[in-house]
């Protein structure tokens, strides 16, 4: 009996126990978190008074009288509403701001400004074919490759602003970043001033642009180059009627119009994966000396800032700011003449290749012959005088942060160049001058390529040559800088040249060298540097006593508002 009652309420004490465990399980879907009123974007994120816009959110009132959104502090008209969107119209009078949504007695705003644009949007693609003009009173929004056909001029006014939009709103889906291209025959009137320039800049909106975000500005002309009449742009850009290469039309002074006053800002899109795929800042293909480049700042470029193909055009006071990969790229025969140009490095951003301030070759690659097609003439011998670049203000670095790749040369010379620069300051490059060749040995030390008047400061390795067995050895490239009736000199730090505090300063920058600078005198105009074309000033580097960028030039456009 005892064994049974015993039986009995080992089984009721499993039972409670299964009872009870089954009771703690949780068959219960989650609670929801309950919906509450949000603003998550809104688009398009700029317009003028009357755009339609778009708000997505979640809370909304499927009534749209029972919205209530204000622009900034001025009302809106919703005039189509469901839970998750409202259509408003923006009201006149708005201003640039958050936009806010309430809804019963509940307010929410925007984490991001709505730009209240002062002019009408333009789309622009295909070909110009016609005579055109472009108005300061718009903005005009570059979609895929945009040409400009021979015979047809492109005049754009003061104060005008043209975007670049990515390769997504490329309209033939070729993934072309928007880009203005200058047919061979065609112009470009540019003309902006120190007070109202002409600008070209990214889609995105401030705080949000980056190297890159579209093409670029391209000028091909039909002036001298190196290379085969076949030889074609890089990038996929067509050189003219059934994309027939450059040609060999050899006008020196060929005309493609001018740039004066102009600001290209984070062009330099990558194309593909491939080498060469890249459109710099402002390309030149066989631009002719007919053609007026002055005053042009090219910005956060994703490739080169500026650079030379062929050509013979001339230029005065440029501006290479915070660019990707190299400055100054010379190549394909290229015999211009630059005076005033300024380069202000980011130490955190370069290239894979190694970014250089001055990269010169006379024609295209490794493996191609010495001299090119076209009887292997010219050779690349461009003259630069007065730059000044700058990159490093402490111990220089091969090696950056955030870029893909880190910093080389000041002036990385090679493959038959004849290039000159005259009264020139390089700081805070890893190597100074890299002398690469014995065949660009031979032009240096028969005087073809010329080096004078040039301050090497802060560099880690002043000069040295390409060290191959038949190539140039570090006391080769050294003896021949070191001359002295070159006149050039190297300093192990910059402190001695006196310059202004603020030379590095890449948001507020003062570029000009204190009273009892040295740069200020011993400038050096014998040989090359006697040319015309050059003012003959008595200081080294791009500056003297007078601040040319000032007015003009943008070392912000991160965060300016363009509307």
């Amino acid at each position: 009996m005892n064994i049974l009652k015993t039986r009995q309420n080992l089984f009721l004490l499993v039972l409670c126990l299964f009872a009870a465990l089954s009771g703690c399980k949780n068959d219960e879907e989650p609670t929801p978190v309950p919906e509450v009123l949000s603003v998550s974007s809104f688009a398009p994120s700029s317009g003028l008074a009357g755009t339609k816009i778009v708000i997505t959110g979640t809370k909304f009132d499927p009534t749209p009288a029972n919205n209530k959104v204000l622009f900034n502090t001025t009302p809106a008209t919703v005039t189509a509403a469901t839970t998750n969107s409202l259509e408003v119209t923006v009201p006149a009078g708005a201003t640039t701001g958050a936009i806010s949504v309430t809804v019963g007695t509940t307010t929410v705003k925007s984490t991001a400004s709505f730009t209240v644009s002062d002019r009408a949007s333009v789309d622009v693609t295909g070909e110009i074919t016609a005579n055109t003009t472009w108005t300061s009173d718009k903005i005009y929004v570059l979609k895929g490759f945009v040409y400009v056909t021979a015979g047809n001029t492109l005049t754009i006014q003061p104060g005008t602003i043209i975007k670049g939009a990515g390769k997504e709103a490329d309209p033939t889906a070729s993934g072309k970043g928007g880009s203005l291209i200058i047919e061979a025959g065609a112009k470009i009137m540019a003309v902006g001033t120190a007070e109202q320039p002409i600008v070209f800049t990214s889609m995105k909106e401030p705080g949000e642009r980056y190297y890159g975000d579209w093409g670029g500005v391209v000028l091909i002309g039909k002036a001298p180059h190196n290379q085969a009449s076949s030889k074609g742009a890089e990038g996929g850009i067509r050189t003219g009627v059934g994309n027939a290469g450059l040609g060999t039309d050899n006008i020196a002074d060929d005309n493609s119009g001018t740039l004066k006053y102009v600001r290209i800002e984070f062009a330099g899109i990558a194309l593909s994966n491939t080498a060469n795929s890249e459109i710099n800042g402002l390309t030149l293909y066989a631009v002719g000396s007919g053609t007026t480049i002055d005053h042009v700042q090219v910005s956060y470029s994703g490739d080169d800032s500026f650079e030379w193909f062929g050509g013979t055009v001339n230029a005065k006071n440029l501006i290479a700011f915070r660019g990707w990969d190299d400055d100054w790229d010379t190549d394909w025969g290229f015999t211009g003449k630059v005076q005033y140009a300024l380069s202000l490095r980011d130490p955190e951003f370069a290239d894979q290749s190694g970014s250089n301030g001055f990269e010169s070759d006379n024609f295209a690659g490794a493996g191609e012959p010495a001299t090119a097609p076209n009887n292997g003439l010219p050779f690349t011998a461009p003259v630069f005088a007065n730059v000044s670049n700058f990159v490093f203000s402490g111990t220089p670095s091969t090696a950056t942060q955030s870029g893909s790749g880190g910093y080389q040369s000041a002036m990385h010379l090679r493959r038959n160049t004849d290039i000159s620069i005259f009264n020139s300051l390089f700081a805070g490059y890893p190597e100074g001058l890299r002398l690469d060749g014995a065949n660009t040995l031979s032009h240096a030390t028969a005087g073809t390529l010329d080096l004078k008047g040039i301050i090497l400061a802060n560099t880690t390795i002043p000069v040295r040559g390409d060290r191959a067995a038949t190539g140039v050895s570090d006391e080769q490239a050294l003896a021949y800088f070191s001359a002295a009736t070159r006149k050039n000199t190297i300093l192990a730090d910059a402190s001695t040249l006196l310059f202004n505090a603020a030379n590095f300063n890449l948001a507020a920058p003062a570029f000009l060298p204190q009273a009892t600078s040295p740069l200020l005198k011993d400038a050096v105009w014998e040989g090359k540097g006697a040319d015309a074309f050059f003012t003959k000033e008595t200081f080294r580097g791009a500056f003297g006593t007078e601040d040319w960028t000032k007015t003009w030039a943008n070392f912000d456009p991160q965060n300016t508002i363009y509307k």
